[in-house]
């Protein structure tokens, strides 16, 4: 076969340190299009970035010159460094060391974009922790309680 053709739609989803609530307007949508713009700057096509006051989710098209585990890195270092810019508040800002990545079936895709644009509502009934769990039940993932948060 003379060319690589790959479309792998991945939902990555990871929180802050210690799920500290530190995502708050004017500086939640901005770092949402930071993020989405640093995925398309490497080779992931972005759809939707969103998320609620500690943690996002980030639907793309993974690239097929990266590995999965270098653009979650390139996203969280560089993204950390640049909320620490917007205020004083947020020198403290960190990542979890962790995150979670799930593959998303090509027909699933709207769901998984409305899931992501309505996290506000979807918060107001169900912690990050449920949700994250739900994921991790969901797509079968083994997982021990006492390594999954920090």
């Amino acid at each position: 076969m003379g060319q690589s053709l790959v479309k792998n739609y991945i939902h990555i989803v990871f929180s802050t340190k210690y799920r500290a609530p530190l995502i708050h307007p004017p500086y939640d949508a901005e770092l949402y299009s930071y993020l989405g713009g640093t995925c398309n700057i490497l080779g992931s096509p972005v759809l939707i970035t969103g998320g609620y006051v500690n943690h996002v989710h980030i639907l793309c098209m993974l690239s097929k010159k990266m590995a999965l585990m270098k653009l979650v890195e390139e996203l969280k270092s560089h993204s950390s460094k640049w909320m620490k810019t917007k205020d004083e508040s947020l020198h403290n800002f960190y990542w979890q060391d962790g995150y979670g990545a799930f593959s998303v079936n090509p027909a699933e895709v709207d769901v998984v974009i409305r899931y992501i644009a309505n996290q506000e509502k979807h918060h107001r009934k169900k912690s990050f922790q449920d949700e994250y769990r739900f994921y991790l039940k969901k797509y079968g993932v083994a997982y021990d309680e006492c390594y999954v948060w920090d």
